[in-house]
């Protein structure tokens, strides 16, 4: 299930080009065109799947593929004392594009505190 105007869906079609890590039957791995860290790059799902929050039971396999895979993918790219993952979800947690997809970051220093307390 594709959706014709989401970016991360002609991506994977091959419609739009990108820097491919890693491809299988449920997922598509690809580096991030705007990185915030030496290692960065992005695991989405081929199936559309708009948010986390429509996620759901059926979807199981495919998370879980996504986490199972991070490890191994972030350091074959050069993230070998750890890394963070992110999912933004919704307008609230900052998602800009509407596919599921989970930021993979590291590189060879530690990143920055995730979020700066305002309080």
């Amino acid at each position: 299930m594709h959706d014709p105007n989401c970016i991360f869906c002609k991506i994977i079609e091959g419609k739009i080009p990108s820097r491919k890590l890693y491809e299988d039957d449920l997922i598509y791995a690809f580096h991030d065109i705007n990185p915030q860290a030496p290692v960065h790059f992005l695991i989405i799902p081929k199936a559309h799947i708009a948010t986390l929050y429509d996620a759901d039971g059926s979807h199981e396999v495919i998370l879980g593929r996504m986490l199972a895979k991070a490890g191994e993918l972030a350091r074959a790219a050069g993230a070998g004392d750890g890394f963070r993952t992110i999912i933004n979800c919704g307008k609230v947690g900052r998602q800009e594009v509407y596919h599921l997809h989970m930021h993979v970051l590291g590189g060879d220093h530690p990143l920055p505190p995730m979020i700066v307390s305002e309080r």
